[in-house]
């Protein structure tokens, strides 16, 4: 849609001197989502992917696991300028579209959420619960167990999770025009990239990665490694547990929740890679370390 940058005028100084000259910026734009013509959720992102982005939301919710379970995704048409429709406008064709709204048709059978204003969305930092009763949500909602593999059991060399970063930035196409974008990859355990998404929130570029997956029937993603930008929070390694991802690695510091998240389902989580250096916070056994070079 052309939306995802846009220009801007800015002045520039440097060492005194001051010059006029345009900008390109990241776009950001709210994203409403909908289940069955009914308010589910509101997000800031980047424009683009968005249909993933909505199923990739409900894949961390527990609604979706497969494609089987999602009939269709359509932007609402008829939508005002503030970006927001009726509730039977959805597909409809007539008045404008702000490309703001998005409804989610589930398939016969796959339950609806609950949708009202005491719902809680254990997804997000904001969701008002407790580090425990988050951890439970997680558990007792999450479709795989990252203990299984369709093939063999995921391992990854320390020297390959080391060369991630810099093929997560060298994707990063957006970034390059405008410095102001969070990343998102799958890579395989020999690091070959898989997908890249990229977005302004980082959340919204895991969600990308894991509705175009579920969009393609490729759920659990158990033979993946998912790589973020910044750091690991436990937002991030609830989603990558609700995919099957078994492997989360961030080049910065993740949350305590988000280490009992991991320790508790099993996930390899990864913090702090940068070059050849690391910390391993859980999951080590995913890990191809040299016994002989451990220390206490």
């Amino acid at each position: 849609m052309g939306r995802v940058t846009e220009r801007r005028r800015v002045i520039r100084i440097r060492d005194g001197a001051v010059s006029t000259r345009p900008d390109t910026l990241v776009a950001e734009e709210p994203l409403e989502i909908r289940v069955g013509g009914k308010p589910l959720a509101i997000t800031m992102r980047t424009p683009g992917d968005d249909f993933a982005l909505a199923a990739g939301f409900l894949v961390s919710e527990g609604v979706l696991a497969s494609a089987d379970e999602l009939a269709n995704i359509v932007y609402c048409a008829g939508a005002t300028d503030g970006g927001t429709a009726g509730p039977d406008d959805a597909g409809s064709g007539s008045g404008g579209n702000s490309y703001n709204v998005v409804d989610v048709r589930l398939a016969d059978g796959v339950p609806v959420p609950d949708i009202s204003l005491e719902r809680h969305v254990y997804t997000t930092s904001s969701c008002g619960l407790c580090g425990k009763a988050s951890l439970d949500a997680v558990r007792t909602t999450a479709r795989w167990s990252l203990d299984t593999s369709p093939d063999t059991p995921v391992r990854i060399a320390p020297e390959t999770l080391s060369a991630l970063p810099d093929r997560l930035r060298a994707a990063q196409r957006v970034f390059e025009r405008t410095g102001g974008l969070h990343a998102a990859a799958l890579f395989t355990a020999d690091g070959e990239l898989l997908d890249i998404r990229e977005d302004v929130g980082r959340h919204n570029a895991v969600d990308k990665i894991v509705g175009r997956a579920l969009q393609q029937g490729r759920l659990p993603l158990s033979s993946s490694v998912l790589m973020v930008s910044g750091r690991a929070s436990f937002e991030l390694a609830q989603k990558a547990v609700m995919a099957g991802i078994p492997v989360l690695a961030a080049v910065s510091a993740p949350s305590s929740l988000a280490v009992d998240l991991a320790v508790e389902t099993g996930l390899t989580l990864v913090g702090f890679l940068r070059g050849t250096s690391m910390n391993v916070y859980a999951g080590e056994h995913r890990i191809a370390l040299d016994a002989a070079a451990t220390t206490g």
